[in-house]
């Protein structure tokens, strides 16, 4: 069963300024559902941020895996490696509203792995695989959060900050492209 909401797209002053900028650009280039997953996720996050961003475009990623394996209609597990401790763990929320696995239909799990990362198995009937952000992504958003600590301290600039590369993430990295699969052995 669906959700439900028919579409997500709100008269373009229901969003922030800066979220309406990049709308037209997001929906175009990764489609309504991503867009209302997103938004989804933020509200529900609290704030817009990076790791929740990016936690929604894995989970709709591996939902697309599924539906081209055949698998699409059944219910997902997810063991998230993004531990309990944000910022990290900010990609949880977006896991759970994308993918369904949430806390309340007891389908997400936490991996107990000292190594924290945006990272997730994904299993659905017989098939498991493990997404990962990319080396290259991973590394550009520490180097720009070392910026913006180095620039920022922990204030409100900071903050906005984050917002402000949240949105540029969410823009311009394609969820196609910038997870690996692996299979789980």
């Amino acid at each position: 069963m669906a959700g439900i909401l028919k579409s997500f797209l709100f008269p373009p002053d229901f969003y922030a300024d800066d979220v309406r900028d990049i709308a037209l650009i997001c929906i175009s280039r990764y489609g309504e559902r991503e867009w209302k997953t997103i938004v989804l996720t933020n509200e529900i996050h609290g704030h817009l941020g990076i790791y929740s961003t990016l936690g929604a475009k894995m989970g709709l990623r591996a939902l697309e895996l599924l539906e081209e394996s055949g698998m699409g209609d059944q219910p997902v597990s997810v063991l998230s490696f993004a531990g309990s401790q944000p910022p990290v763990s900010c990609f949880n929320d977006g896991l759970q509203v994308s993918t369904g696995a949430s806390l309340g239909h007891g389908r997400i799990r936490i991996a107990d792995d000292p190594v924290k990362r945006p990272s997730a198995q994904f299993c659905c009937g017989d098939k498991c695989f493990t997404l990962s952000l990319k080396t290259e992504y991973a590394a550009q958003i520490g180097r720009d959060i070392e910026q913006g600590v180095a620039l920022y301290g922990h204030t409100e600039p900071y903050w906005q900050y984050v917002r402000e590369l949240a949105l540029k993430y969410w823009k311009a990295w394609d969820r196609r492209e910038i997870f690996l699969v692996s299979a789980v052995k």
